[in-house]
């Protein structure tokens, strides 16, 4: 089932180590078929460099395995309901990565302090609380934090990262994005205090960047 979301997940896994987002087997990726409302999903404790398209597990939207030969992953139930809270989403990412995961040990937002900040995140990262492993808490956290948010990534307090996307590939993207400006942000404040962007010249590069770059 879903052939091509289960070959698409494998290549992303993967960018997932090349981005240093990840160590060992923790993060997972998850993509739902918006056609199907089925969602593939990383399997449980497999390395990065393992996965095929075979080992990745269908569920449903309430975390039922549709098909797959192994365990899915452990925050499966979070994942799916992100899905049935906010339609609009159709890829997941959750990684420690290291430079924002140090922010989120500190319950601290990530300031917006680079205009590629600007751009993909419409302002701070922000942090929402703690949650425990293994159920819905996360996603309710998620949920909570990004419904209203412009942003498509949000830190949980001492565990670390969750971006959304209306597919995974876009997902990646903000986790990439979210590591990459944490990192900025930390070597910045090493060296003094950070200069905030104004709101209204981030709502300038949002817009810019959201509805005019690119092709």
């Amino acid at each position: 089932m879903l052939e091509h979301l289960r070959q698409q997940l494998v290549t992303l896994h993967l960018e997932l180590p090349k981005n240093n987002l990840v160590a060992w087997t923790s993060g997972n990726i998850s993509a739902r078929d918006p056609q199907t409302n089925l969602v593939v999903i990383k399997p449980s404790g497999v390395r990065f460099e393992d996965l095929t398209a075979d080992s990745m597990v269908v569920v449903n939207l309430e975390g039922d395995i549709i098909e797959g030969q192994y365990k899915a992953s452990s925050d499966t139930a979070s994942h799916c309901y992100i899905y049935r809270h906010m339609p609009d989403v159709n890829g997941i990412v959750h990684t420690h990565s290291r430079y924002a995961t140090a922010f989120a040990t500190l319950g601290h937002e990530i300031p917006c302090i680079t205009t590629a900040m600007g751009d993909e995140f419409g302002g701070a990262i922000p942090c929402g609380g703690f949650a425990l492993i293994g159920g819905e808490e996360i996603g309710k956290v998620v949920v909570e934090v990004l419904r209203d948010s412009r942003s498509p990534a949000c830190l949980l307090q001492n565990h670390g990262v969750f971006t959304i996307g209306v597919n995974a590939e876009k997902a990646v993207k903000a986790a990439t994005m979210t590591e990459d400006n944490a990192a900025i942000a930390w070597t910045a404040l090493q060296i003094g205090t950070p200069i905030k962007i104004e709101q209204s010249d981030i709502d300038k590069l949002y817009e810019r960047y959201q509805n005019v770059y690119g092709q």
